[in-house]
């Protein structure tokens, strides 16, 4: 394939924003049209997870298509250089790409190793000699919201468009393809959107939180920087409406983002039509669901992302399919690879979404394993299998069991692993984890039952250079 008809590609990923935050994956409120219509020209992939429902270890998979357990980590630990041989831009830059990241880092350390980028403009780098993100007086994991509090060009969602802009002006180069990667903080906390957008979610009704017959409410109240909260009134409703405002913002810089690509001056064609654009994020937000904030958990709000892809017509996928496979962001390198036609080292694990999408019916993997260790604490420690219609949940401290029919339950509302209607069921996800386990280091399995209170660290397997 000639380097120049080889399609650009961009990745656009948000931080913490949950699967069913889009308009077209059935949001009663949230206004998403730009995320919207990639679904609507290409394919939204409805049950799609983060394997590790946290920052690193989520964009770790990303960079090189490895599970957890292989690329070592399993939970939330900084401060740990990773050495991997393959990376997504690494083997995009030795095929001709020209390879750049704008925005949120890749939340690796060092901050600066850039992993196969050829250039990377970090927000650190963006707002360097003024007030940053957090002189909102919010803190970076709390439920408490206010608007952004400087101009809204300040803003780091406007910020990283920026940058994305200026390489288009600037930095590309014509006569190569291009792999981008715009980063977006939101809708993270702090959850500070300009007045706007806030101003827009606190004058409407906001859906409440799910609330399963299983969860239970924070025994002492709550703190800020929590992960179980019992949200109600202003609390509630201003956290949501912060959190929802910060993903519309999003959306109305995608499309400037979008409009940027503009026309090749080599072909004289709109970028856009030989431009592969992928939407994710690494992971969702509980939001006050069962009783529960932030990440790391197993339930949907929380390890069930977005994701989303538009392809050029010559790819041969058809547009606006919604595929219900369970898939991960472990499949995004291969992918891509895939589509750019550059070969797929043999450490990657996960696998190319392309002919899945020409073909619905082609044979897919059963289920998707996820995991998160202790992060919290112990008690949030767990392990969980899905097929995107069921999903058994293992807690490695306590050794509790759940299981949901997502199928007629989508918001796990409803443990049925206590019911007698779903004994057989139970079983077998039970099995599959027994066998998944098995070969752990940490002991939760000896091939015949699972076994709880074993250590369970966030760095499985340092790597080393």
């Amino acid at each position: 394939m000639n380097k120049q008809k080889k399609p650009n590609i961009l990745l656009i990923i948000t931080d913490q924003q949950r699967g069913d935050c889009l308009g077209v994956d059935g949001h009663p409120i949230l206004l998403t049209p730009n995320m919207d219509d990639i679904a609507r020209q290409g394919v939204r992939f409805s049950q799609a997870y983060s394997t590790c429902p946290s920052c690193i270890a989520a964009r770790r998979s990303i960079l090189t298509g490895q599970f957890p357990p292989t690329h070592g980590m399993v939970g939330f630990q900084d401060g740990v250089e990773f050495f991997p041989e393959h990376t997504l831009p690494g083997e995009l830059s030795a095929a001709g790409y020209q390879t750049f990241l704008a925005g949120r880092s890749m939340h690796q350390y060092p901050p600066r190793k850039r992993y196969g980028y050829d250039h990377m403009v970090l927000l650190g780098d963006i707002e360097k000699g003024r007030q940053n993100t957090f002189d909102s007086g919010l803190t970076g994991n709390g439920w408490t919201a206010r608007p952004w509090h400087l101009e809204e060009r300040l803003h780091p969602t406007v910020e990283t468009v920026d940058e994305a802009v200026r390489f288009f002006k600037i930095w590309r180069d014509p006569n190569c393809p291009f792999f981008m990667t715009v980063g977006f903080v939101a809708p993270h906390p702090p959850l500070c959107p300009p007045a706007f957008y806030l101003e827009r979610y606190l004058r409407m009704n906001l859906p409440q939180p799910v609330i399963g017959d299983w969860a239970v409410p924070p025994e002492n109240g709550f703190s800020v920087d929590t992960d179980r909260v019992n949200l109600q009134g202003e609390a509630l409703h201003s956290c949501q409406a912060a959190y929802y405002g910060l993903i519309n913002h999003v959306d109305d810089q995608i499309c400037r983002l979008i409009q940027a690509l503009g026309i090749n001056p080599v072909t004289g064609r709109a970028q856009v039509e030989n431009t592969v654009i992928i939407f994710t994020s690494d992971h969702g937000e509980m939001l006050g669901d069962h009783f529960l904030f932030r990440k790391t958990y197993p339930y949907q709000g929380s390890a069930r992302i977005p994701f989303l892809m538009q392809l050029p017509e010559h790819l041969g996928v058809k547009a606006g399919q919604i595929c219900d496979k369970p898939v991960c962001h472990e499949d995004i390198m291969p992918t891509i690879l895939d589509i750019a036609g550059v070969p797929v080292p043999n450490s990657v694990e996960g696998r190319s979404l392309l002919p899945l999408m020409r073909e619905p019916a082609v044979r897919w993997r059963g289920f998707l394993h996820g995991e998160h260790a202790a992060c919290y604490g112990d008690h949030q420690s767990n392990h969980y299998l899905t097929d995107g219609k069921e999903k058994y949940v293992w807690y490695t401290h306590s050794g509790t069991e759940q299981f949901f029919n997502l199928t007629e339950d989508p918001t796990e509302l409803c443990n049925l692993a206590l019911s007698s209607a779903y004994t057989s069921r139970l079983s077998l996800w039970r099995e599959r984890m027994i066998t998944m386990l098995k070969d752990r280091p940490e002991g939760f399995s000896d091939g015949r039952r699972l076994i709880p209170g074993r250590p369970y660290k966030a760095v499985l397997n340092e790597t080393k250079r």
